[in-house]
């Protein structure tokens, strides 16, 4: 490794090409995501430079004073194997400092992140194609645009993540070309979900319900929204059973998967409201 190696905070043009690097690796990011990561922590990201040019590049994105999530770890192709990724690695995991750290790892990394002190809790599973199943939603439920976060979407949150996460909802609900629903019975939120493009299709993320019947509420509007024809990718933890069988009930098959891994004790997460993860990326 060249004594020339300089690590340091990306800027936000910056980010926009770790986004466009995690194009390339196939992990199909949405073309807001850079700036809807960025809003909640701008100091998360972070780049390896030789020559004034970057060869890598992660991201330790920090929620409140307890969490925090890692993501973007790409190397270019003709620096691996040099000992770069790692400094850059060590580098951006002191911006944690003492807090728990997920992350979404290719499955052959895990060795390496057991290194680090990340243990496996379980896998997450992306099933994706175009949809071939129907879905009616039940009458059951009133479905409402969402393009800010509400206190009751917060609380339904704290189930399914560790941390508060305000900025990045509003960043995310209002993000163009993102659109978001709402379900609603007996007037009490009872699960919400999100449709963005991609670079290859669109993903729905987060999808989170208290039932499956809300589950299919939220994502049969949502795909209402998908032109006909395209591919869709939806993110699910591979404990919850059920949403699984929502997704190959749609005709989506697994086209890839990752290891949910957490330096420190794994949070107490209700997996079974987990119908799609919000990203890879930042969890």
């Amino acid at each position: 490794m060249q004594d020339s190696y300089q690590i340091r905070p990306l800027e936000s043009a910056e980010i926009r090409t770790a986004v466009d690097w995690a194009a390339r690796e196939g992990w199909n990011p949405g073309p807001q995501d850079a700036a809807c990561f960025a809003s909640v922590d701008p100091q998360g990201f972070w780049g390896g430079y030789l020559g004034g040019q970057m060869i890598a590049c992660i991201s330790v994105v920090n929620y409140g004073e307890a969490f925090a999530f890692l993501g973007f770890y790409i190397v270019a192709p003709e620096f691996r194997g040099q000992g770069y990724g790692y400094a850059l690695w060590q580098k951006a995991l002191e911006h944690a400092g003492g807090r728990v750290v997920g992350l979404d790892g290719v499955v052959d990394q895990q060795d390496n992140y057991r290194r680090s002190g990340f243990e496996l809790a379980y896998r997450n599973i992306r099933f994706g194609g175009v949809p071939s199943g129907g879905l009616e939603a039940s009458e059951d439920y009133e479905l409402t645009a969402l393009s800010a976060p509400a206190a009751e979407l917060e609380v339904l949150d704290t189930r399914v993540f560790p941390a508060p996460r305000r900025g990045f909802w509003q960043q995310w609900l209002g993000a163009e070309g993102h659109i978001s629903f709402a379900a609603h019975q007996d007037g009490r939120l009872s699960g919400f979900g999100t449709l963005r493009p991609c670079g290859s299709g669109c993903k729905i993320g987060p999808l989170v319900a208290v039932s499956r019947p809300a589950a299919e509420a939220v994502l049969a509007r949502l795909l209402q929204e998908v032109p006909a024809g395209q591919e869709v990718f939806l993110d699910v933890p591979e404990p919850h059973a059920a949403a699984a069988d929502l997704a190959r009930g749609l005709g989506l098959e697994p086209v890839f998967e990752t290891a949910r891994m957490y330096r420190g004790p794994a949070p107490q997460l209700e997996t079974d409201l987990i119908f799609g993860v919000t990203s890879f990326e930042l969890g």
